[in-house]
């Protein structure tokens, strides 16, 4: 849940509510008890993402990169069409 900052417009009072989003906005100041109390536009706080990757893709390993690597080179004819034909390569088809 948020906290929101609320200032009164009759005595400048300035006050922070914990408060869910769906929840109406406090109208009465608890300083002088006038109904002038308006909320705040604030930027909020920052999100911060900490750990080592989100996704399983984001950060790989070094010899998973090399593997993957091997792996797509080891598949292609690389324009000898002859040679991938004969070791059942993708262009035996």
């Amino acid at each position: 849940m948020p906290t929101y900052d609320y200032k009164c417009d009759a005595c400048g009072h300035a006050v922070e509510y914990f408060q869910s989003m769906s929840e109406a906005p406090k109208k009465k100041c608890p300083e002088c008890g006038k109904s002038k109390l308006v909320r705040q536009l604030g930027t909020g706080a920052g999100i911060l993402f900490k750990g080592s990757g989100f996704y399983q893709t984001d950060y790989r390993s070094d010899s998973y990169k090399k593997s993957a690597s091997a792996d797509s080179s080891a598949g292609s004819c690389a324009g000898d069409t002859k040679s991938c034909a004969a070791n059942g390569g993708p262009c035996a088809s």
